[in-house]
């Protein structure tokens, strides 16, 4: 029970950390003049490198650390605020930004969509300090479980985004884009108490 409430919180968590509303409303942007066959291709693609992505970042964190020395509690803080930069973004509509249009839709798919507009620095922090604060093979399993159910939670969508589009609408979009920006700045705020209080204790 105690790695099935892990599952979720982690998949939670990434889940907003996503950003999947302003994904969204980049994804349609970016791919206005593509029909629904090339839409949902370019989606799973998207998914698909994210996955892939997450997994490599989630390994890679413990490297990092001991590479350069750093203690996961000043990454926690670093990538705090990493994350709340990106919050105020997001609140800000940094979707006018962003690019319109893409060339090569397997580049696409990449770079920018799952890297960084997804997979963005923050991100990139956050996944590193899961992954250093997993130790047992089990919570390690069940991260990675999880970072793969945020990600199939956003290629679902962006699967079924032009639905989401027609019934929700660009303005109510943008709406909620501002509010995972909310929820995203408390995250980042609690990454941040728990480097500052961890590293004083």
């Amino acid at each position: 029970m105690a790695y099935l409430g892990q599952f979720v919180t982690i998949w939670l968590k990434f889940a907003f950390m996503f950003t999947p509303f302003f994904v969204l409303t980049m994804f349609l942007s970016m791919t206005k003049d593509y029909d629904a066959g090339e839409r949902r291709r370019l989606a799973l693609r998207v998914t698909g490198a994210v996955v892939i992505l997450c997994i490599g970042f989630f390994f890679f964190g413990q490297v990092v650390f001991k590479l350069f020395g750093i203690t996961l509690d000043a990454f926690r803080i670093g990538a705090g605020a990493l994350l709340f930069l990106s919050s105020v973004e997001l609140v800000q509509s940094r979707t006018e930004k962003m690019p319109t249009n893409g060339g090569d839709d397997e580049d696409f798919a990449v770079v920018p969509l799952a890297m960084p507009i997804v997979i963005g620095p923050a991100i990139i922090g956050a996944l590193f300090i899961l992954g250093a604060e997993l130790d047992t093979t089990t919570e390690r399993t069940v991260g990675i479980l999880s970072l793969v159910a945020a990600s199939l939670t956003l290629g679902g969508i962006l699967l079924v985004g032009a639905y989401i589009e027609k019934v929700v609408g660009k303005k109510n979009l943008r709406i909620l884009s501002k509010m995972t920006g909310l929820i995203l700045s408390a995250l980042a705020a609690q990454m941040i108490f728990t480097g500052i209080r961890s590293f004083l204790s």
